[in-house]
């Protein structure tokens, strides 16, 4: 999944994407209001996660703008603020959820995995699909119940065409949730990755096909 970091304290952004590149989501971080509702305009993102107090246009207008062009991705909004009438009006801007700082990593961790789940449809946190099973909260995958070992792009992957299965998901798209604008990948390196995952895969009896032109289809067990 591809996240949207927003956040002008860089030690507590950077602290966020960390966290959630080692799970293996792409994640974009910012530090303005104008970055966030520019890069907001331009690319897709299953999950925001937004400070309220940041420079030059704060989180409340960045989500004003953003439910204005009938976006519907989940956001969490940040805030140091600890007034009831911020986050009211927060929420009845389009807020999905509400954390204030000082706040515990692993609780942001579960808040934007409920999130992200809500806004693909509802998806369970556990994915079944044959003899494959794929736990999207603690990011593992198993066949018959025993672990693999799939390192987080490849855990990426999966859980972008298990959520997508028995349909065609193009190359673009998988490129756009597998890495983020500051890191330097093409078309080239999802090949690679469907072509390792592939590898796993394939003896459980799990099967990714090539759409010649289009992209990759998750064959229905």
């Amino acid at each position: 999944m591809r996240l949207l970091v927003v956040e002008d304290n860089q030690a507590l952004g950077h602290s966020i994407a960390s966290a959630f590149r080692a799970k293996g989501h792409a994640v974009d971080c910012v530090e303005s209001g104008e970055d966030a509702d520019t890069s907001l305009r331009t690319q897709p993102y299953d999950l925001v996660i937004l400070d309220i107090g940041l420079p030059d246009l704060d989180g409340l207008e960045v989500l004003r703008r953003l439910r204005r062009r009938k976006s519907r991705v989940p956001v969490l909004m940040l805030t140091a603020r600890d007034g009831l009438e911020d986050r009211v009006q927060g929420l009845n801007l389009g807020a999905d959820d509400y954390l204030c700082k000082p706040f515990a990593l692993a609780e942001l961790e579960a808040r934007a995995g409920a999130l992200i789940r809500r806004g693909v449809g509802g998806e369970a946190a556990i994915i079944a699909h044959g003899r494959l099973t794929l736990d999207t909260a603690a990011r593992l995958a198993r066949v018959d119940g025993e672990p693999i070992d799939l390192p987080r792009r490849e855990l990426t992957l999966l859980e972008v065409l298990l959520i997508q299965r028995g349909q065609v998901v193009a190359k673009q798209l998988l490129l756009e949730k597998l890495f983020g604008f500051e890191e330097e990948a093409g078309v080239n390196a999802v090949e690679i990755y469907v072509h390792r995952l592939r590898k796993k895969l394939e003896p459980a009896g799990v099967r990714i096909r090539t759409v010649r032109g289009l992209g990759y289809l998750l064959e229905n067990p």
